[in-house]
């Protein structure tokens, strides 16, 4: 063989090593005159299907089946709000992706930002859209006391949970005995709730001893823990895009036709040169990360400070990965939080969405300013020059690498994203069980 026909053999021979199957696939993919090369099938190749669920260590109970039914039945119990009529599936509706379909949440009072998915939640690091949580248990307590959604305390959260015969039974049989909540000296239960709907730990918590108010914070860590049971249970069975991928992957040619010709040149653009895999990475399509797309300031709103306000709350928690109710100190999630950046440098930054049922999740950003898909795509291809008007910290350079796109691009992104939507999960995770 001659020398010249030699070193292309020798290239190919090296890229198909590295890339597996995929050139070979690439191949296989014709359709509308469309084919991937090596590159962006390795790229799609890494966003299915989605890998085993990340374990938490913080959380002893988060795979404990007795724990999810009980977590379950709490997700979706009223009684834990301060007027009896807000639960987590108030905002977290099975109908709706676990979204409410509001620009803003709305519990108790309207609150301040967007209500994000918890499908999927598990393969997450940080919580809310400002990362103020680094597991799921320490995110479900934080509505509970927070006066726009619960309204509520963990002293009233205890009593409930003391006052359900079957609740305080489900508890004794996962977690052990309750504190001694029928001292109502001790443990001061709360009387109707103010005009603002809210019930006040204030001076009753002060008079507690400290090991009473550990016994509370104990109880109370355990109930998220439960919740967390319960939400990793709520995850992606898959998609016509996973179908897709499989079939890819299996060089089925009919195989690949679950999907448009508009959804895959909508996905050539976004593993491409849409750039939309900078931030929509892997299985999740989310890097997991903060990012200041340079979002203005809407008018009559308050500046949202984001990530920065983030990381002071995260330390300050005594509920994160390293505080006195986590079941594994050292560990990575320690490590996570001992390399936190200067909170300074996270200002007007927020957490990258999972994409995954995006077209069921609208509106969009966390302060829900885009009604829909189209308006996002919009705000991403004009640059800076949409970023006019008050802005919260600087607008990251990643927010300018998207191109200006034409009215058939966009269009075929959004026919890839309708992809994403999952298959329904199981009904029996969709309901409050008839018991915890």
């Amino acid at each position: 063989m001659c020398r010249e026909l030699r070193l292309p053999l020798l290239i190919a021979l090296v890229l198909s090593l590295v890339c597996g199957a995929y050139a070979g696939a690439a191949k296989a993919v014709h359709d509308d005159r469309l084919s991937y090369t090596p590159g962006e099938l390795a790229a799609i190749y890494r966003h299915s299907p989605l890998s085993a669920l990340p374990a938490d260590p913080t959380d002893a109970y988060a795979d404990n089946a007795d724990a999810a039914k009980l977590g379950q039945f709490l997700f979706f119990d009223p009684r834990l709000s301060a007027n009896g009529q807000v639960s987590c599936a108030t905002c977290h509706q099975p109908a709706r992706a676990f979204t409410d379909g509001r620009k803003l949440a709305r519990g108790i009072a309207v609150g301040t930002r967007n209500t994000p998915s918890v499908v999927d939640a598990a393969f997450g690091q940080w919580f809310f859209w400002d990362g103020r949580a680094d597991s799921l248990w320490s995110q479900a307590l934080q509505p509970f006391e927070n006066p726009r959604e619960a309204g509520t305390d963990r002293l009233h959260v205890a009593h409930v949970i003391y006052g359900d015969p079957r609740l305080r039974a489900a508890y004794r049989r996962l977690f052990g005995p309750l504190p001694a909540l029928a001292d109502f000296r001790r443990f001061p239960a709360h009387a109707r709730p103010d005009a603002n709907g809210q019930l006040s730990v204030g001076r009753a918590w002060a008079g507690m001893t400290v090991a009473d108010r550990y016994a509370i914070n104990r109880l109370f860590s355990n109930l998220g823990k439960a919740i967390e049971a319960y939400e990793r249970r709520l995850h992606d069975r898959g998609s016509a895009f996973d179908r897709y991928v499989a079939a890819l992957r299996a060089g089925d040619a009919g195989g690949q036709n679950v999907i448009s010709p508009a959804a895959k040149r909508g996905l050539k653009l976004f593993v491409g040169s849409a750039n939309c895999e900078l931030c929509h990475s892997g299985p999740t399509f989310s890097d997991g990360q903060f990012h200041n797309l340079g979002l203005p300031v809407l008018p009559g709103k308050a500046p949202d400070t984001g990530r920065s306000a983030g990381i002071r709350l995260l330390t300050a928690n005594p509920f994160n990965g390293v505080g006195p109710f986590s079941d594994d100190r050292t560990g990575t999630p320690s490590k996570r939080i001992a390399y936190l950046p200067s909170p300074h440098s996270q200002l007007g930054a927020f957490k990258t969405p999972d994409l995954r049922n995006v077209a069921s999740t609208a509106p969009y950003m966390h302060d829900g300013r885009f009604a829909t898909l189209s308006q996002v795509l919009d705000f991403y291809a004009e640059g800076k020059a949409a970023s006019h008007g008050r802005l919260v910290g600087v607008r990251e350079e990643t927010a300018n690498l998207v191109p200006s796109l034409n009215d058939r691009q966009k269009s075929d992104l959004i026919a890839f994203l309708k992809t994403l939507t999952g298959d329904p999960l199981p009904h029996n995770l969709t309901q409050a069980p008839s018991r915890p």
